[in-house]
């Protein structure tokens, strides 16, 4: 049974005066009008009695989308004090936003701290200087590391938000970001692909040629050996990808193939694969490979991509997939009959 549910509250490019280059939050979140007390309230009030009708035990309230410590402070304090509300009475548990890393002081820590918030989390996309130069971010590595370093001082719950396929970025720089990630100790971490949004400077670079967008094969590689670094260091990855909303699932808005909706799955059933070819020996017949029922689909793979692996890689052997629910969750085992 699911125990935890999010109430998201959508808050485009608000508080963000930058333009980052691979940015447009309106397109991201399909919103095109601000935010009110009375459009966060009517949005919680349409969710909960759902919520409470399945029994969930921790639901939160979640700004996403804009950098809401950048926001004018009576304007964040407006959105809080309802959050906060819902808090005292019980309805929720606790309260998320997300910020950019120089948005980080002791001031709006504070004030964060007065509102009863739980989790802050930095979108900090990569920390290779050149990257973050070419995409427009406006600050250094150097104040990621100070700004995660101050939000765990004050208590506060860290999550960081790492992206792929910047300008200028590679893998090995991807890599080199989940590795400081780790360093750093945030207790949980996105991962997102660039995809390349109409209206932003990316689309400028890329309709003249000069940036190339990861492929998909690329891309699902990338984040699958960030997610290894991560996850062995006891992050959880809580995302990969980017959530569809209307504009980007019906194909608007966007440009190149790095945009998948079921882009976690693809790399959960490529963890998976390797996971079971790495049990595979050179002497057997046939394999069985297990799974519990939450991860039999990342087992099978995206499309059966799994299944037609195996039958395509080891043409000579016979694969049977089957149900364990005694297993962990993306906890894949092989049993082979040898030769």
């Amino acid at each position: 049974m699911k125990t935890h549910a999010i109430i998201p509250i959508f808050l485009p490019h608000s508080g963000c005066p930058h333009d980052c280059i691979f940015c447009n939050q309106k397109k991201i979140t399909a919103k095109l009008e601000p935010m009110t007390k009375a459009s966060i309230s009517a949005i919680a009030q349409q969710v909960l009695p759902t919520i409470r009708a399945r029994g969930i035990e921790t639901v939160e309230m979640a700004f996403y989308g804009g950098s809401f410590t950048g926001m004018p402070l009576d304007q964040q304090e407006a959105y809080l004090s309802i959050a906060q509300d819902y808090k005292n009475q019980g309805l929720i548990q606790k309260i998320r936003l997300s910020t950019r890393p120089d948005y980080i002081s002791e001031k709006i820590l504070s004030l964060l701290k007065n509102y009863q918030v739980d989790i802050i989390e930095l979108g900090v996309q990569s920390f290779d200087e050149d990257v973050l130069k070419l995409s427009n971010r406006g600050h250094s590595s150097d104040c990621v590391y100070t700004s995660s370093a101050l939000i765990k001082i004050y208590g506060f719950e860290l999550g960081i938000q790492l992206m792929i396929g910047l300008p200028g970025d590679t893998y090995e720089k991807a890599l080199i970001s989940a590795k400081k990630t780790v360093d750093i100790g945030p207790s949980i971490a996105r991962i997102y692909p660039t995809i390349i949004i109409k209206d932003t400077g990316l689309e400028s670079l890329y309709l003249c040629r000069d940036y190339q967008p990861l492929s998909l094969s690329e891309a699902v590689r990338t984040a699958k050996d960030m997610y290894l670094i991560l996850n062995d260091a006891g992050i959880n990855v809580i995302r990969i990808g980017l959530k569809s909303s209307d504009h980007i699932a019906d194909g608007q808005g966007i440009l190149g193939d790095t945009f998948h909706p079921a882009f976690r799955q693809l790399v959960d059933s490529e963890l998976a694969k390797e996971s079971l070819e790495s049990q595979l020996k050179t002497d057997f017949d046939a394999a069985t490979f297990y799974a519990n029922k939450s991860s039999y689909s990342n087992m099978v793979g995206h499309q059966k991509s799994n299944k037609d692996y195996f039958k395509k890689v080891y043409p000579k052997k016979v694969f049977m997939f089957k149900i364990d629910n005694s297993l962990s969750d993306r906890n894949y085992i092989a049993i082979l009959d040898e030769v």
